[in-house]
This record gives C-alpha cells, sequence and structure tokens, in this order.
C-alpha cells in the first residue's frame, strides 16, 4: 500500500497550526479560559487575526481542540500504564491516580474540558452524550471501563460488578478528589497550617481506596 504524501501546501498548513495550538496551550495553561484571545494569539505568533480565523473557526474550537489534547495526554499514560507486566490491581491504582495527578497539574484544561456539560447543565451519562464514543474524552472512560471489566473477568474485582456503573462512579471520585485540590489550595490540609500527608501521598491513598472498594475480598 502507498503511503500519502502530503504536498507543501498541506505540510505548511499543518505546520502554522500546530504553532498556533502551541501558542494556545501555553497560555491556557497559565491563564485559562479569560486569558485566552484570537487577538493575543496573533500578537504571540505574529500572525493576524483573521489569519488564525482560517485554521479554527472560533475560540470554542481551538479550545474544544485543547480539551481533546488534554484527554490524549490522559489516553497515552494510561495505555502506557496498561502496557506494563506488573499485577493488575497494582495497574489498576496507577491509572486512577495518573488520571488525577495529570488532571491537577492543568486545573484549566480539566476545568474546561468539561465546563460544557456544566453549562448545559446535562443530565444524561457521559456515554449517552451524541459523539462522546469518538471523543478522546469518551476513549478515556472506555478504558477505565475496560479495566474495570478486566478486572470482573480476572476475578479481581467482584463479580456482580457493572462495569459501566462502576466506572461513573470511580470517574466521580477522581474528579471530586481533583475539584478538591484545584479549589482548595491546602487540600488535603483544610487550613494552611495543618499537619497532613502530601498531595502526591494523598493521590496514591484515594486510587487505593478506590480499587479496594472493587476487589475481591475472601471473606
Amino acid at each position: 500500500m502507498t503511503a500519502t504524501v502530503s504536498s507543501p501546501a498541506e505540510r505548511r498548513r499543518n505546520k502554522i497550526r500546530a504553532r498556533i495550538l502551541s501558542a494556545a496551550e501555553r497560555v491556557f495553561a497559565r491563564e485559562g479560559v479569560e486569558g485566552l484571545s484570537i487577538r493575543r494569539l496573533a500578537e504571540n505568533i505574529d500572525y493576524s487575526p483573521a489569519a488564525i480565523y482560517k485554521y479554527f473557526k472560533s475560540k470554542d474550537e481551538l479550545i474544544d481542540e485543547l480539551k481533546e489534547t488534554f484527554f490524549e495526554l490522559i489516553l497515552e499514560n494510561v495505555h502506557r500504564i496498561a502496557d506494563t507486566s506488573t499485577p493488575f490491581n497494582e495497574r489498576a491504582r496507577d491509572c486512577v491516580a495518573t488520571y488525577v495527578m495529570i488532571a491537577v497539574e492543568k486545573p484549566y484544561h480539566y476545568a474546561a474540558a468539561f465546563a460544557g456539560e456544566a453549562a448545559d447543565n446535562r443530565v444524561a451519562p457521559v456515554d449517552d452524550e451524541p459523539g462522546f464514543e469518538l471523543s478522546k474524552k469518551g476513549q478515556a472512560f472506555n478504558v477505565l471501563r475496560g479495566m474495570i471489566a478486566e478486572g470482573v473477568e480476572n476475578g479481581a474485582f467482584r463479580s456482580e460488578i457493572d462495569p459501566s456503573l462502576a466506572a461513573k462512579s470511580v470517574w466521580a471520585s477522581m474528579h471530586g478528589l481533583t475539584m478538591m485540590i484545584v479549589h482548595i489550595p491546602s487540600f488535603p490540609a483544610l487550613k494552611a497550617d495543618q499537619a497532613t500527608m502530601s498531595r502526591e501521598d494523598f493521590i496514591l491513598f484515594h486510587a487505593d481506596q478506590v480499587i479496594r472498594g472493587l476487589e475481591m475480598h475472601n471473606e
């Protein structure tokens, strides 16, 4: 099968698009939605706003691309963990902890990734959203659901667990912890001078508690 060779014009277009996304990523990571604008991007990369609009129709389209990039980062890391030879239960804990750690490192990306649901006041399960299965967010959710299904099949998790419902429950717990850390800078301490475990240790502790709740326990 002959590989498709892109034209010089296509390569130039892809290069400029990547440059715009790179600049948007830097601004967004520092300042979030409020700090990101087409005009500011144009100034940063020495392009006119009209030129940027040739690649992205709106600020919203650009932010959607950044959301997908965020979940792509999560997918890359989760797949890396899944490909290791470590015992299943350890991999499961690592996947939960890694999701939260990446989300905490990129709080604006994470907030934007879920902002649409809050704005639209959606109540439908995430896997019922139009186009959800094809999105990077949908793929991340399906990796989580697949991991739980694997645990049920191999006897690591309780046999009566519904993988889809359990995945939603686990995702909700990860989301809740991420929001606590993002909105309470001292968390897991609830005040600045309170002694407690480190943030990373608490994330690992949380992941352990989540997986313990799914595990098969011999009476």
